[in-house]
Formats: structure tokens, sequence, C-alpha cells
């Protein structure tokens, strides 16, 4: 118990002072959340160890201000640790390859020592800030927004995506599902069957491309993999009537049985996940893979879009106080990133940076009006291609040039432009995308991971916090 209280009384004390940041890394599924951490720790770490060209447009860096940089022994014991050394261990390999991605919460802490710049200097010439990094299933993130609604509102919300390419894919669990009188006696059997069906719909929509999908642990179960928690599923088939009666039904009925499984899943699983993690982030990126979906259709793209949107419904924002650093943080700055930069050429960055300011300018303006600072940018965590120049009949042309992953060929193509502006119906019955997936370029020297921008991400996240 003293060594509890201890730990929580430095914590108090460091966000007192200003020398502990927790960051959330957020995003949707295979946004590159993992590659993302994988490669700031490795910036860092490699600080001072390389010649510090790789981090131009990081001051601190720079300047050399920065002295040292270590990971160091995380404050919640109970996670898992970020599995930093397996990843760079795939990227190190003959030929490298993509760790896996994020299967559920893990974290890592790095401890950054560096020379004071301000009046502090005067009294302490070094300091050290910790920097916690947290990573999470893109899944689970979706699941925030059901704090919000109850059953019934739940339903009819996910009523309404049911258009498209949705319902098509859903079409043989739903036919099951009218086919249960919910008034009758719940079997845990056929609860349990109708669930995997829901849940084998929900992975058919991701492999299409499709990100909104609710609930998230339903694809990604880990540890309740199995139990009732994850044997539920909303009823999309029902009117206002219907709804009505169902107020009727008794404790044991399949309607009451869903609802109680419902409640308990937002109460003791969503809720947990965001009392233990969510309410404590200082500062935030959120990744988006904007390319991707141009790959499936419309619905996906759109689909990306409402994802992104719920996002911004579970996050506290606002300035930065002595108060609130200790005993209500708030998200005081906001980085959108568009992931995967290095899949088109450089003169398209422009149009992704574009295309990314408009997905979420909703959720942006919202941010911006409580007065935190954001910002919007294209990176490539870990690089996957270079730049080329191809001759073509006497004329140049920019191009990219990379190891496809789904042969393993090196090739070098152009792979088009990118709508500087959400495309709207038309635009996809002419236009059609083919952005290839690379695999990642081997590991510069001593370890170093080639990135695209990693240095403006540091700048902005990390540079007030290091003068």
């Amino acid at each position: 118990m003293f060594n509890y209280i201890q730990k929580e009384l430095d914590n108090l004390i460091d966000r007192g002072f200003d020398r502990t940041l927790r960051l959330a890394v957020t995003g949707l599924s295979r946004s590159g959340k993992t590659a993302f951490i994988t490669s700031l720790v490795n910036q860092l770490l490699h600080i001072n160890m390389v010649d510090n060209t790789h981090l131009p447009l990081f001051n601190a860096a720079r300047e050399k201000r920065i002295l040292a940089v270590k990971r160091i022994e995380q404050r919640l014991m109970h996670i898992p640790r970020f599995e930093y050394e397996n990843n760079l261990k795939c990227l190190a390999d003959d030929p490298p390859h993509w760790p896996n991605s994020t299967r559920g919460v893990s974290e890592t802490r790095l401890a950054i020592r560096y020379q004071q710049t301000g009046l502090l200097r005067h009294l302490k010439e070094t300091s050290t800030l910790y920097l916690d990094i947290f990573d999470y299933p893109g899944e689970w993130l979706l699941d925030l927004p059901l704090l919000e609604l109850n059953f019934q509102q739940w339903s009819e919300q996910q009523r309404e995506f049911m258009q498209g390419q949705r319902l098509e894919l859903a079409r043989q669990w739903m036919t099951k599902l009218a086919q249960i009188d919910l008034l009758a006696k719940a079997d845990e059997e056929v609860l349990a069957q109708l669930a995997k069906d829901y849940t084998q719909f929900l992975l058919a929509c991701k492999e299409k491309g499709l990100h909104f999908i609710q609930p998230g642990r339903f694809v990604l179960p880990g540890e309740l993999e199995g139990s009732p928690a994850v044997q539920f599923f909303p009823l999309v088939h029902l009117n206002s009537e219907q709804w009505n009666l169902l107020k009727k039904a008794s404790g044991s009925s399949y309607f009451a049985v869903l609802a109680k499984r419902y409640d308990y899943y937002c109460q003791h699983i969503v809720k947990g996940f965001y009392r233990d993690y969510f309410s404590t982030f200082d500062r935030q990126v959120i990744l988006a893979d904007c390319l991707t979906p141009l790959n499936h259709s419309q619905q996906a793209f759109l689909d990306m879009q409402e994802g992104l949107q719920q996002l911004f419904q579970s996050f506290h924002y606002g300035k930065r106080t002595f108060l609130n650093r200790i005993f209500s943080p708030q998200i005081d700055k906001l980085m959108f990133l568009a992931t995967k930069a290095d899949h088109i050429t450089k003169e398209q960055r422009h149009n992704l940076a574009s295309l990314l300011r408009q997905l979420v300018q909703e959720g942006g303006r919202y941010v911006e009006y409580e007065g935190i600072e954001t910002a919007y940018s294209v990176i490539a965590a870990i690089r996957a291609t270079q730049q080329v120049t191809v001759n073509q009949n006497g004329k140049l042309y920019s191009a990219i040039q990379g190891i496809r992953q789904k042969d393993q060929q090196k090739i070098t193509l152009y792979p088009g432009e990118v709508p500087s502006r959400l495309p709207n119906a038309p635009f996809w019955q002419t236009q059609r995308f083919e952005f290839d997936q690379f695999e990642p370029q081997p590991l510069e020297q001593d370890g170093l991971i080639p990135h695209l921008r990693m240095d403006a991400v540091l700048q902005f996240l990390l540079a007030d916090k290091l003068d």
C-alpha cells in the first residue's frame, strides 16, 4: 500500500511540474498506429547515436539540447509493454516486413534528458521529461460512443447504416434475426450462434474496407472471446411500435437478455476502458489512412469519415492549466496525420493534406473552438518507397519505387493523383484508384528507421516541453 501511495504521489508531483506527458496514439484499424509508435521511439532513442540529420525539423535535436533518451519502467504494471524490440526485429529481417498490428492495449515510457533554455536554467541546468505512449486497437475506439446510447438508440443507429454494401453483407444474418421471437424465453445456443453470425458480418465489413464497426471488441475480443459479454447484436429490423411492445418483455426473454448484455458491455467493458486510459491524456495524435479506402468504394471512404468523426466525442479537449494537469487532464494539442505519404509522389502530398483536413473538418472546428492547438500533416512513420524520376519518351515523370507487398516484386510506378477534395458520387463512377501496398525499406545506419516528416511530429508534440 505504501509503494502504491508513493507512486501516486510521485505521479502528482510530476504532473504538477509538467514533467510527464501522456500521449494518445489514436486511429482506426490499419491506420498505422504500431508503425507510428515504433518509429517515434526509434527516432528519439537514436538522438546522439547518429549525426542528428534524421530530425532536422525537431529543434531540440538539431540544437543538440537532448542529452539522452532511454526506455524506463512504466507506471502501470498491469499493462503489457509495447513490443518495440520485436517490431524492430521485423524491420531488421532480410527482407524486412511489417510488425503485427495492434491486438491489445500496451504502453511504453521514455525518459528524455535535456538542457533547460528558459528561466529555469538558472536554477537547474538539465531536466527530464517523461513521455508515456499508449497503443490500443482501432476497433476498440469506436465503442466509446456507445456510452451515450441505450440499446434501442444504438440499434436504431445501426439500422440507419444498413444500406448499400453493408446491407448486402448483412442479409444472411438479418434473415435469421427476423425469425426470432424476441418475447420468448432466450436460448443461450441460439444467441451465441446469432452473435457469431453478426461477428462474421462485421469481419466481412472490415474486409471490404468499411471502418465503422460496432461493437469493436467483436472482431478483436481478446480475453472476452466466447463470453456472454460479446454475444449480443442490434435489433435493426424493428419499428417504433415493435420497440414499445418489447417494453413488456419478461426478464428471461431474448430481448431482455440482449439489452442486459449490451448494458453490461457498455458499463463494464467500454466504460472501464475509457476510465483507465482515455480520461488522462494530455496530447493526441489521430492517424488516418486516406489512401486505402480509395481502393474500395465511396461507401468505404464515407465510412472512414464517419469513424473519424465519432472519435472526437470521446476525448477531453481544453487548455492545459496547473489544476487540470493534476486533477483533470485535458488534451491541449491535437495532430491529424495522413499516413502512407510515401505511397504517392511528393507532388501529391499537398492534395493528401487537403483531403485529410476535409475529412476531419467538423471535429477539427470543434477542437479549435475549444482553444487548443491543432496541426495537420502527412507522414510515413516507416518509409516503404523512394521517390524516383522516370524518363519516358524523352519526358521526365515523378514515380515511386519499392517492393510490392502482394508479390514481393520491385516495381516503379506512378500511383495516380490524390483528390484534394472529398470525392462526390460522379467522381467514383469515372475514377479508379490502385494504391499498392509496399514492404518497409531496410533499416538505415545503426538501426535507424527511415521516415518521412516524423521530425515535424516531434517538434509539434514535444518542443514546448523541452525549453
